[in-house]
């Protein structure tokens, strides 16, 4: 079981940065994949980024590639992080970070295992 509680979501000027936080508790951290998805009003869930159990490879959707950052602390803060700059309007959305347990895709919603409760994101333009 593992339970993941995101944070730092909140309302930007076009062009702002945030930092989302997700920590996680439960089974241990540096053993599995975590992603962050958002959805919009009316659209379906996307993929946004994802990195693997001990950061060496991330992966970022084409609309966030040099903007958003993936990133996760495996010692005593056991976090994933996206650091997200230069944003957008079309970036609003509520953000959902999510353990991979078991190997699969990265990109798809349906191989991730557990997710937070999410944190909206409101950037203004």
């Amino acid at each position: 079981q593992v339970r993941l509680v995101e944070s730092g979501g909140g309302l930007v000027q076009a062009g702002g940065s945030l930092r989302l936080s997700c920590a996680a508790s439960g089974r241990t951290f540096s053993t599995y994949a975590m992603g962050w998805f958002r959805q919009a009003p009316g659209k379906e869930r996307e993929f946004v980024a994802a990195i693997n159990w001990n950061g060496g490879n991330t992966y970022y959707a084409d609309s966030v590639k040099g903007r958003f950052t993936i990133s996760r602390d495996n010692n005593a803060k056991n976090t994933v992080y996206l650091q997200m700059n230069t944003l957008k309007p079309e970036d609003t959305a509520v953000y959902y970070c999510a353990a991979d347990i078991r190997p699969g895709s990265y990109y798809s919603s349906r191989d991730y295992d557990y997710w937070g409760q999410g944190t909206r994101v409101t950037v203004s333009s």
